[in-house]
């Protein structure tokens, strides 16, 4: 069973010595337990502290620019290295082609040579491995990061920057758009790092065959610039395919959201082709993707080849005499030079290129307009107060009609603010005016104290029920039991079988309205907040909550309900407003009780079902058995206990584990095309080796130059087909099979 709070192991990475961190041997207990059985969540290790998203959201910045730069020496050093390697390596052949047995300083050189060569080699393995580490760790810490930054942000959007986004865009840009931070971080550097290879190279090749190198260089300078043009394609395919994911998200989550509303009426199938056509538009993007991909990548195969062909032909014509170690030098400098100009560049190009949209995307969210600061501290006199003065404020201001207009009150604590009206007339904006959710277009607004809200739905949290109630604060048994009272929660925890233990949520314990009206309540009770914005709550317990618990406190309700308004009220309509007492209210021009009884009528409906009658009465739903064998409040985790070390188990989701079935390679290889088309592709392929190998075997003739032109069409074609139905169509068909 899953444990929900379990913090995980200590990372052992935190307290290895170098020997471990250099070659990995912290992750030897982790690779042994998963030889021996099966991998659970508790036996993954914790997070390092520097790894944890509120830590990496406050340094980022500083974070970047100085990690960053020092693993891009990682990759100049790693790239030298592989420079090296060939030019050793032709000293050794060059010494073996004039091999004199009388020399013993070329011997002990050659010696020197050969050493010189194993160690560039062990450096070249040892700093590849430990900068791939490294950077794809760097990778992880900025898509947390940036995470973080985007889930804050979301936290504080105002309420008309929410007409600009949607769920749809936000869940893109957390499980789409930060993925390309990890992608870009790891090739970066060779933007800079590949054109300085490519310059030493340049050097090297010189000083073997002299100018003809310039012809195998024209080949890679003639890539670079079409991967120029590909990478901007890629740029513009990336913010269209974007667009047309968030439009997919957003249709999804608006289907999954109102579902029994689509059941109800039969609307499945024509949702289901809605969907189906945005998957179509954005899969049609993501198939010119694909097709500018394997074009990009299949020069990692054929340009290299391209490059030696075009040298060595260049210095046949120019009559030079090429040596065996000549051949050496150049072949391997120009298979140093593949993986990075032909491989690692064009796709940092690509990445780049979609990193930017990304980035742009992410400002853009990240630049929507934000709930203006407001300083929760008291004033120096200690004061508490919420006061509005000749308040005015719109929604939409290019409709002209204010939303709230010439509004003024002052609350004090212990003073209870009733605000009724029909539906409409904008009481639930006065709270969202006095959270500063709705800035004013003319007056003031004063809120001075820390705010507590219960909005009109109520919400859970995936957790348990004290979870959901301390909500991060600190477990205080006495303060707990007087909430658990007020909030008339304590019949509730004894139906339920783990008591305030359960767990509520998703895969949790269903719970009634009701209540999760009342866990709602109490957990803005729990903070001991200084003001309270109660949106229509459950009236019966929630003025007995009043009395009990926020006798001291600023109170602001909405309500119908007229026999609880003693204290200050606030009367909104369409084209008026009226302060005072209830007993101030019924005076000629205003039919107030007309006026709350319609909106009764209106608010029947949706009352919670198992809400407590006027009369105090409980309703079927919530009659409780006069013994219980459940827990009770005395079973509850003693008080010095946090809720985030208790351990509650859940449902584990199902999963396969053992061999992986031949079906499953089966499916994944024929979800592209048929076995037919497959085995075409192989053959081609196989041909296409067959006939390289022919060319090196002919003498120089034009056979050879149309078979060579052949081979690297091939080759294209090969690659360019593979990355589109191995991806776009792939996709399709595993979504085909899950549907």
């Amino acid at each position: 069973p899953t444990q929900v709070g379990n913090m995980g192991k200590p990372n052992p990475l935190q307290d290895g010595n170098l020997c471990s961190s250099l070659f990995f041997w912290w992750l030897t207990p982790l690779l042994r337990r998963g030889y021996k059985r099966r991998l659970e969540e508790d036996d993954m290790y914790s997070v390092l502290p520097e790894d944890r998203s509120a830590r990496l959201g406050e340094e980022l910045q500083g974070y970047w620019d100085r990690e960053v730069s020092i693993l891009g020496v990682f990759t100049f050093l790693e790239e030298g290295t592989r420079i090296v390697q060939p030019v050793l390596l032709g000293k050794i052949i060059s010494y073996l082609e004039y091999y004199d047995p009388s020399d013993s300083a070329a011997f002990h050189e050659a010696l020197a040579y050969a050493a010189g060569l194993s160690v560039c080699v062990l450096t070249w393995a040892f700093l590849h491995h430990l900068y791939f580490y490294h950077i794809q760790r760097v990778g992880m810490r900025l898509r947390v990061a940036v995470c973080h930054m985007i889930y804050r942000k979301a936290l504080c959007l105002s309420n008309l920057a929410t007409r600009e986004t949607s769920t749809g865009q936000i869940v893109n840009l957390l499980s789409n758009d930060v993925n390309r931070f990890d992608q870009v971080t790891m090739l970066l550097h060779f933007l800079w790092v590949g054109p300085l290879q490519a310059v030493a190279v340049t050097a090297l090749l010189w000083m073997e065959v002299g100018i003809s190198c310039l012809a195998g260089m024209a080949v890679l300078i003639l890539l670079l610039l079409l991967q120029t043009c590909i990478g901007k394609l890629f740029s513009s395919l990336r913010s269209k395919t974007a667009a047309y994911t968030d439009d997919r998200i957003r249709t999804v989550s608006e289907v999954i959201t109102g579902i029994r509303t689509v059941k109800m009426y039969t609307w499945e199938k024509s949702f289901a082709d809605l969907i189906a056509r945005l998957r179509r538009k954005e899969g049609s993007k993501i198939l010119r993707s694909s097709y500018l991909r394997g074009l990009n990548l299949a020069s990692f195969f054929a340009v290299s080849k391209i490059m030696i062909f075009v040298t060595f032909i260049t210095s046949e014509v120019l009559g030079n005499v090429i040596t065996a170690s000549q051949v050496f030098v150049v072949v391997t400098l120009f298979e140093a030079l593949r993986l990075t100009g032909t491989l690692h560049f064009p796709m940092a190009v690509e990445k780049v290129s979609e990193a930017v949209v990304s980035i742009r995307r992410v400002k853009n969210f990240l630049l929507l307009d934000e709930v203006s600061e407001r300083n929760s501290q008291l004033p120096s006199d200690g004061e508490t107060i919420v006061q509005l003065q000749d308040f005015t404020a719109f929604w939409d201001k290019a409709s002209g009609i204010p939303t709230l207009q010439g509004l003024s009150f002052t609350v004090r604590p212990g003073e209870l603010l009733a605000v009724v009206g029909p539906v409409g007339a904008g009481k639930s904006s006065l709270l969202s005016a006095v959270l500063g959710e709705l800035p004013p277009s003319q007056g003031q607004v004063t809120v001075c104290g820390r705010i507590a809200y219960v909005p009109q739905q109520p919400w859970l949290f995936p957790g348990t029920v004290r979870s959901n109630i301390l909500f991060g604060k600190k477990y205080e048994k006495d303060r707990y039991e007087k909430v658990l009272k007020a909030c008339a929660l304590e019949k509730d925890l004894q139906l339920l079988v783990g008591g305030d233990l359960t767990v509520v949520g998703d895969r949790g314990t269903p719970l009634s309205a009701g209540q999760k009206a009342r866990i709602s309540l109490a957990r803005a009770v729990y903070q001991d907040a200084d003001i309270y914005l109660l949106d229509d709550p459950l009236i019966c317990f929630c003025f007995l909550c009043i009395c009990q618990a926020l006798h001291e406190k600023i109170t602001i309700l909405v309500t119908h309900q007229l026999q609880y308004l003693k204290d200050k009220s606030v009367e909104l309509g369409p084209k008026f407003m009226k302060k005072g007492t209830f007993a101030e209210f019924p005076k000629p021009g205003v039919d107030f009780e007309d006026i709350l009884l319609k909106t009764n009528e209106e608010a029947e409906p949706s009352r919670v079902p198992d809400s407590p009658t006027l009369r105090g009465q409980p309703s079927e739903s919530s009659v409780q058995p006069q013994e219980s064998p459940r827990p009770s409040l005395e079973d509850a985790a003693p008080e010095d206990q946090d809720t985030e070390t208790i351990q509650v188990t859940l449902s584990l989701e199902s999963r396969s584990e053992g061999k992986v079935d031949f079906k499953a390679y089966k499916d994944y290889f024929t979800a592209g095309a048929h076995w037919n088309i497959i085995i075409f592709l192989i053959l081609v392929n196989i041909a296409a080796q067959v006939n390289k190998d022919i060319c090196f075997g002919l003498r120089p003739q034009l056979d050879i130059y149309i078979l060579f032109v052949l081979y690297f069409i091939i080759i294209i074609i090969v690659n360019m087909y593979f990355k589109r139905f191995m991806s776009e169509n792939w996709l399709t068909r595993w979504w085909d099979l899950s549907g």
